[in-house]
């Protein structure tokens, strides 16, 4: 069993690269079963997205899709490393990169909100 448990946990932003699209109004709601870990977000600038991810060790291995306030249909791959903080939160450091829209990269850290 891994020692993450993502299942109705909530995230909102620390920080993200320019070119990334969510701030710090976006929360995503997370859900987890077994290795199977999805997420709903919106805010901000998020219409409305979904991530499906899988949990393996200490990484998830993500794709996702939004639809912006602009109307912007776009949808991009992560990887993130898990990490706890000392208050034993969750956190999330996420390389990810845009499959549309010029396949732009980034960097971007979520925490575990209550």
């Amino acid at each position: 069993m891994d020692k993450f448990d993502f299942n109705n946990k909530r995230f909102a932003l620390i920080q993200n690269s320019d070119n990334g699209q969510v701030n710090t109004e976006t929360v995503f709601s997370y859900k987890q079963d077994d290795n199977l870990v999805t997420a709903d977000y919106f805010g901000g600038t998020i219409k409305y997205g979904k991530i499906i991810a899988e949990l393996k060790n200490n990484e998830l291995n993500m794709l996702y899709q939004c639809l912006t306030t602009d109307n912007e249909l776009k949808a991009g791959k992560a990887l993130a490393q898990i990490t706890l903080t000392e208050k034993g939160k969750i956190k999330l450091s996420l390389d990810w990169e845009w499959l549309t829209n010029g396949n732009d990269k980034g960097k971007s850290e979520y925490i575990e909100i209550d």
